[in-house]
């Protein structure tokens, strides 16, 4: 999954809240689906900004 795809479903998720028509069990699906879809993005970004301030201290040491 890239981070794309997991914030256009975090979204989905978001809408179909906001809506106000998800039933209990499944509004328990979607925050737990929610939470693991902000930790992958969270990871993700965090990943990118190790990576990014890596190359560019690889390059002021050049």
């Amino acid at each position: 999954m890239t981070y794309a795809e997991a914030m256009v479903e975090l979204e989905a998720i978001v809408a179909a809240l906001e809506d106000e028509q998800t039933g209990v069990d499944e509004l328990a699906e979607k925050v737990k689906t929610a939470s693991e879809l902000l930790a992958f993005c969270r990871n993700k970004l965090r990943a990118t900004e190790e990576a990014i301030n890596n190359t560019l201290e690889n390059n002021n040491n050049q």
